[in-house]
């Protein structure tokens, strides 16, 4: 099977660039959330799916991992079952069994500025951080879910009907999320018993 695989960092950017050709794949995954992790729902669901044979394509190394640890370890992952891995900005393949020299520099290269840009944008966003907290006008991150989704999530969680797992995919966040909202529930009762 040829999967598309498609990643970009909020719920409001769009993925046209990335998926232009997608009527040409038997299954399009994408994830809204940070790439500084491989803790994304459509990634692992992805993944999980893969057998023998199987050829994911990304537009960019960049969308897969913004981390040369990652971005290896993915690409191992993916080869050692089998798979292909394409990259198609890059023009990059990676196939099990055989090891490009070319294609391992290039990754090393470019997966080094994914990596570089990443710090960057965490640099820029503390260095944002702290004047706008000087100034008095740091509100914080918005949520990444309203509140009724919020209540409906601890809901269902805490009742053991949906798993943590399930959560994650039912409301596109991370595993880390999942835990703040749950962790925020319980120290909101505690301000309000007190």
């Amino acid at each position: 099977m040829k999967f598309l695989y498609a990643r970009v960092s909020s719920i409001g950017q769009n993925t046209d660039r990335q998926t232009l050709n997608e009527k040409e794949y038997d299954r399009l995954y994408i994830d809204r959330c940070s790439g500084k992790n491989t803790e994304r729902p459509e990634l692992q669901a992805m993944l999980s799916n893969l057998r023998p044979g199987d050829e994911i394509t990304c537009h960019s190394l960049d969308r897969l991992a913004r981390n040369m640890f990652d971005l290896q370890a993915l690409i191992k992952e993916i080869t050692d079952k089998d798979c292909s891995v394409v990259f198609v900005k890059e023009n990059l393949r990676f196939e099990p069994g055989k090891n490009n020299p070319m294609s391992n520099l290039m990754l090393q290269i470019l997966g080094g500025i994914a990596e570089f840009e990443r710090e960057l944008i965490k640099a820029r966003q503390a260095e944002g951080i702290a004047i706008a907290k000087e100034k008095k006008k740091f509100k914080g991150s918005k949520p990444k879910i309203p509140d009724t989704l919020a209540a409906e999530l601890k809901e269902l969680v805490s009742t053991k009907k949906i798993s943590i797992k399930d959560a994650m995919k039912r409301y596109n966040i991370s595993r880390a999320s999942v835990y703040n909202y749950l962790k925020r529930e319980d120290t909101d009762k505690k301000k309000d018993e007190e």
